[in-house]
């Protein structure tokens, strides 16, 4: 598939003493948008571009669209293999977990105040899956 096509990821922080760097405004909530690849089209970072590019393409949609949803429900045999997306699942967590680990290295070397000892969000265990949009032709 194109590059862009993937997935937006709503997930939820379960561990409420991390918002790292204060660089999420959702906190304790997370949108990452990631293409088939796994690799971050939107970070969790820019999270009013990713509402507004959300926000654009469901304006003109009052009723779900049959052409848009059929396909996907056919290829994973409506719901039941999930593989491809529980592997974007897992990229868009990386993401914020690599994003957040970085940010606090920066800020270890700039003399910024960092959270690194209180321990970053260490991986999937620390996020649960509140929605999901998938984003093809």
């Amino acid at each position: 598939m194109p590059s862009g096509y993937g997935g937006i990821f709503a997930l939820r922080n379960r561990n409420g003493a991390v918002n790292i760097q204060q660089l999420n405004r959702l906190h304790p909530y997370y949108l990452v948008y990631v293409d088939m690849d796994g690799q971050t089209v939107v970070p969790y970072t820019e999270v009013k571009r990713l509402l507004d590019l959300i926000r654009s393409a469901a304006k003109p949609c009052a009723e779900p669209i049959l052409g848009a949803y059929q396909p996907f429900n056919e290829r994973t045999h409506d719901g039941r293999e999930m593989g491809t997306y529980s592997n974007l699942l897992t990229a868009a967590i990386r993401s914020i977990v690599d994003t957040g680990e970085e940010k606090e290295l920066d800020g270890l070397f700039s003399g910024q105040k960092s959270s690194i000892a209180t321990g970053p969000a260490a991986g999937i265990d620390d996020f649960e899956l509140i929605a999901f949009l998938v984003v093809e032709p």
